[in-house]
């Protein structure tokens, strides 16, 4: 017997902007539980973004985040004892949280400076469809596109 369905959670708009998607970003950024820290860094790094770019940040935040979601992944199947990696399209939901793991990720990964100016890079960066996260989306779209052979196994 099958399980629910899981319902669909519906996010706060964050303090300032009022945005539920901007709510979404600062708690994957969020660690060990200090939302205030977390939301802090991504404040200071819209901030940034206004000073370095003379462009709106939110707008800056909602390109990079577009440009970042990646439209195909590969998904493992196993079939007649072998795996193949099927490539299948990705879901909304997934395709923001892949792209904010992805800016987070790259955005950690430098060293030496405050995380909310390497925040601020990366989304700039990813704004102008270059960088570490553009480069992950592009990694896993060339996989997806090399494993397009194994589309017809896709069943789910």
């Amino acid at each position: 017997m099958r399980r629910n369905k899981s319902t669909k959670r519906s996010f706060e708009p964050d303090v300032i902007y009022s945005r539920p998607e901007f709510s979404r970003f600062i708690n994957y950024l969020m660690e060990e539980g200090k939302k205030a820290v977390a939301e802090q860094i991504f404040y200071q790094a819209l901030e940034a973004i206004k000073e370095k770019t003379k462009k709106d940040p939110i707008e800056v935040v909602d390109v990079a985040l577009k440009n970042a979601s990646p439209l195909l992944e590969v998904k493992s199947r196993r079939i007649g004892g072998a795996n193949y990696q099927v490539p299948q399209e990705v879901r909304g939901e997934r395709k923001f949280a892949l792209a904010c793991r992805w800016i987070i990720g790259a955005a950690r990964s430098k060293q030496g400076r405050p995380m909310s100016e390497k925040l601020a890079e990366e989304f700039i960066a990813a704004a102008n469809n270059e960088g570490a996260a553009i480069k992950k989306k592009l990694d896993t779209h060339r996989i997806a596109e090399a494993n397009r052979a194994f589309a017809h196994f896709s069943s789910f």
